[in-house]
């Protein structure tokens, strides 16, 4: 199917899933036509002798909204990405050029497209039959983080997830949906930085012998007061640029990945 034939939903909603789900329990709460007995209002300060209260869904939803960074760095693919553009960056020894904010924007976007088929499906499955009315809070919360449950699990190791579970006292699990959420988020995010660091690795040798040669040039030739680092950076860039490096990287990257 080519790019201009895309089924709804739509891509800029799928996009900002993450934080709709994210959301989820406080929108819950603060639904107009919500079932149960309303929250009660909570007192946050006094003005002039006067108490000031703030009703309790609405504190949820704004406590539910700090959240959403922390989130993005543990359930989705932001972590293996930036971990690896910074491991990419020492091992160039350019200082802080791409500068932070750079990185993190090519990461986010990264991420964006790496998760966007998990987001379109949890989208479709559960936030928008929910959003319709079709299906309650509880089914929407199942079908919605089971794309993102399917993400994590398959890129999850499974020595990660023994470790974890040992700690929680657990033994092992019947099928994949019995393991607990702080489990499972606990072993993707240590899987993570793992893989990050085995691509770092792999990314480094061919920068570290550049940094060898030169220096054992530099040695042979009686130059050593001249720093082996500062005469090998361009040629370490020269070598990144004529492999197409940025390409190569992202590519391999997005193609890190396993499918859910």
């Amino acid at each position: 199917m080519r790019a201009g034939q895309r089924p709804a939903p739509a891509t800029v909603a799928s996009w900002l899933l993450l934080a709709l789900l994210l959301l989820l329990p406080a929108l819950a709460f603060a639904a107009p036509g919500a079932a149960g007995t309303p929250l009660p209002d909570v007192t946050v300060g006094k003005v002039g002798g006067q108490n000031v209260s703030l009703p309790l869904q609405t504190l949820l939803l704004m406590t539910a909204i700090t959240l959403i960074p922390s989130m993005l760095l543990v359930l989705t693919a932001f972590t293996r990405i930036i971990v690896v553009l910074a491991l990419l960056r020492q091992a160039l020894g350019t200082g802080q050029t791409p500068s932070n904010q750079i990185l993190l924007g090519l990461a986010l976007f990264l991420t964006a497209m790496v998760m966007l088929p998990t987001w379109d499906k949890a989208w479709s499955t559960g936030m928008a039959p929910y959003l319709n009315g079709d299906i309650d809070f509880q089914s929407a919360w199942a079908l919605t983080t089971q794309p993102l449950r399917g993400f994590m699990l398959a890129q999850i190791r499974e020595t990660d997830l023994m470790t974890f579970a040992g700690i929680a006292g657990h033994g092992t699990y019947a099928s994949p949906d019995a393991i607990p959420f702080p489990v499972l988020v606990a072993s993707f995010v240590t899987s993570e930085l793992k893989t990050a660091f085995e691509i770092g690795f792999l990314i480094f040798i061919p920068f570290v012998i550049i940094d060898l040669v030169v220096a054992s040039v530099l040695m042979s030739m009686g130059m050593m007061m001249l720093s082996p680092m500062l005469v090998s950076a361009p040629f370490k860039i020269l070598l990144f640029v004529l492999v197409d490096g940025w390409v190569l990287t992202v590519g391999t990257l997005a193609a890190s990945f396993n499918p859910a």
